[in-house]
């Protein structure tokens, strides 16, 4: 079979099944599998795979099918231009997640000390010592999760300090000048109608907050108020229409609260400043 049968086979059946972007999926699964580029089969779709190459691939391909993300089948995920490593002990890092490393650069590009809450692979605490160099830190509940993340800071060069932790009860008082964090925020009534990969695939810790989905907000702005100097930002990222809640528990002892929209006009992150004392 040559590589060029193998992706368009590859593609139909995952079309079939109702596989978001086939031929994308199709193309970055066997690229995965041969170590090579994308551009590397475009070029020779006359190659032909070894008999076991071409077994690998029809597994990987039912992996797929079965509803395995191709994240977690490639151990790997783009995020601001840097490739982060991800299992399925670590959220897969989504485009949106991106807004809030925007607005953290805008509104608080002077923190010196950054914290992401509940950081999962990382990509937040890396991204911003990357990009700032800000001293940055993270911190889990889950230590297979952290593992992820030192891993994902040591192979990017990112010198981020990692504790484990539920969100920021193991930080001291008036320690930080910027809290980023992407929470869990799906209420658990909502899991019978998530996507498959989404629910059977990813971690359950990481995605779901309680009866009402509102529960790590307000523990997160609670404990944001302890850790943040007088001045500094917190900065979440916001589920589906979760932005009006979210703004009022930004009332007392908050400043300058607001939401700022993707590119779509939804609104996906709440930032708001801790007021002087």
């Amino acid at each position: 079979m040559t590589i060029g049968t193998a992706l368009l086979q590859g593609a139909r059946r995952l079309e079939a099944a109702g596989v978001a972007v086939p031929r994308l999926t199709a193309e970055v699964l066997l690229a995965w599998l041969l170590g090579r580029e994308r551009v590397y089969l475009f070029a020779h779709p006359e190659a032909e795979l070894t008999a076991p190459q071409q077994a690998e691939y029809e597994d990987t391909i039912e992996r797929r099918l079965d509803g395995a993300p191709t994240q977690y089948i490639t151990g790997r995920q783009e995020f601001w231009g840097r490739e982060f490593r991800v299992t399925a002990d670590v959220l897969i890092p989504r485009p949106e997640t991106e807004h809030v490393v925007e607005t953290a650069m805008e509104l608080a590009r002077g923190a010196c000390r950054i914290v992401d809450a509940g950081c999962g692979s990382g990509i937040l605490a890396v991204t911003l010592r990357l990009e700032t160099g800000a001293e940055a830190w993270g911190t889990d509940i889950s230590t297979a999760a952290l593992a992820v993340a030192r891993d994902n800071a040591r192979r990017l060069g990112a010198p981020v300090r990692f504790v484990a932790c539920d969100l920021l009860s193991g930080l001291a008082d008036a320690s930080f000048d910027l809290v980023v964090s992407n929470p869990p925020y799906v209420p658990d009534g909502d899991r019978p109608g998530l996507q498959r990969e989404v629910r059977d695939y990813e971690p359950h810790v990481a995605l779901f907050a309680g009866p009402t989905g509102y529960e790590i907000y307000e523990r997160l702005v609670a404990d944001a108020r302890r850790v943040l100097r007088p001045g500094g930002w917190l900065i979440m990222e916001l589920g589906f229409g979760t932005y009006q809640r979210v703004l009022e528990m930004l009332g007392c002892g908050w400043k300058s609260a607001r939401t700022v929209p993707d590119l779509a006009g939804i609104p996906r992150v709440a930032a708001a400043q801790l007021a002087p004392l």
